[in-house]
């Protein structure tokens, strides 16, 4: 296939880049930095483009005139950004992604929207789940510019499959930790409250999902969970919850294993055969933690 993939220089976009082509698949990235240019050893065609113009969105994807579409571009956090910056920039990007789809006849959407679309996780009036492990069912209830966006984008690729040939899969990954992130999580693997429920994802996994949502053949939009399957705390759920939250704790139910996370996997591996096989256990030094 011909894959065009936006935000390929961010960490989900780079490494999805490297499983479509190991797939064999023919790779077009496009992102908001300058190009390299000269000789180059990289194989995919890199085009510069601020996707919250339209103009430089049309033509960068009747350029590449893609199978399908891996939407990975945008601000990744609220962290580092006014609210409004993200907001307008995320949301802004995303309709003109869709927008391009829908006019030029490109077959599938794979949109990378976030675990922060249901809310709880980046919100300003903190709120539990209703019930945990968390899946696709659950309400999305988001605060704030970056789970807004994310949110609106899921919106967006309905709209984009009602107006369209189109289809449309939106993956909400967890956190994303790369090989050298994995050093980085002894801080939140200390008792007491996370913020997602300790949950995460292999960034290899997360591409290996991608390139099955891309390459499927499910109709209209459908929504998917990333996470590995066990926590990053390596103890059974139900301790971690009860512990954590006492009286307050949110119902459990449908837990596929003891030590898994705070979202449910069940879809993606129903949907797309998808079996993430990694795990923390396998990057870090499990006696320092």
């Amino acid at each position: 296939m011909r894959v065009l993939i936006t935000g390929a220089r961010g960490k989900v976009g780079s490494f999805a880049a490297q499983a479509f082509r190991a797939a064999g698949h023919r790779v077009t990235l496009t992102d908001i930095g300058p190009a390299r240019y000269g000789l180059s050893d990289d194989p995919s065609r890199y085009v510069r483009a601020d996707l919250t113009d339209y103009g430089q969105t049309i033509a960068t994807v009747m350029a590449a005139r893609p199978d399908v579409i891996v939407h990975a571009a945008g601000i990744p956090d609220n962290s580092h950004d006014p609210g409004p910056t993200i907001f307008a920039n995320n949301t802004v990007a995303n309709f003109h992604v869709m927008e391009a789809v829908a006019h030029t006849g490109v077959g599938r959407l794979v949109y990378i929207s976030s675990e922060t679309a249901l809310g709880f996780i980046t919100a300003e009036r903190g709120f539990l789940p209703d019930y945990l492990p968390v899946d696709e069912e659950h309400p999305r209830r988001p605060q704030e510019a970056y789970s807004l966006s994310k949110s609106l984008g899921e919106d967006l690729c309905d709209a984009l499959v009602r107006r369209s040939d189109a289809t449309a899969v939106s993956i909400r990954p967890s956190l994303v930790l790369a090989p050298a992130d994995y050093a980085l999580l002894a801080p939140l693997q200390r008792p007491g409250p996370s913020f997602n429920h300790w949950s995460y994802v292999d960034v290899e996994d997360l591409a290996d999902l991608i390139v099955l949502a891309a390459t499927g053949t499910t109709p209209d939009h459908e929504v998917v969970y990333a996470a590995q399957p066990d926590n990053f705390m390596g103890k059974p759920f139900a301790e971690l919850v009860a512990t954590t939250f006492g009286a307050d704790a949110p119902p459990l139910r449908d837990l596929d294993r003891d030590d898994c996370g705070g979202i449910s996997i069940a879809k993606a591996r129903r949907l797309f055969g998808w079996n993430p096989t990694r795990s923390w256990r396998d990057r870090v030094d499990t006696d320092s933690t």
